[in-house]
């Protein structure tokens, strides 16, 4: 997939010396989601992925979604497409999702 990252975390994903500053010993947990990203097609691919824990959120972050960094850590992104490919019974079209971004990284447990 196609990834983008808003502009308040561009930088800490701009390089490994970056990723390493930003998150410390989670540094290679983190690159292994984007790389698990990367790899996957598109969000049904992702969401097939047992370590990513690929999952919607609900109640305030309606719209964003998750992949797991750690326990509680996770890596949080919206769909970015306009419209969000979606079914007839109007469910996200997960195979038709290509493109993410990347807001933020957190501990909302």
């Amino acid at each position: 997939m196609k990834i983008t990252y808003s502009n308040k975390i561009k930088k800490k994903f701009g390089s490994p010396a970056n990723l390493q500053r930003a998150f410390g010993s989670m540094a290679k947990k983190v690159q292994q989601r984007i790389d698990d990203i990367e790899a996957s097609p598109n969000l049904k691919v992702l969401q097939q992925i047992p370590a990513a824990n690929c999952h919607p959120l609900s109640g305030n972050r309606k719209y964003e979604w998750a992949v797991d960094i750690s326990g509680n850590h996770r890596l949080i992104f919206e769909l970015e497409h306009d419209p969000i490919p979606k079914i007839e019974n109007g469910e996200i079209d997960s195979i038709n999702v290509t493109d993410i971004r990347i807001i933020e990284t957190t501990d909302y447990h």
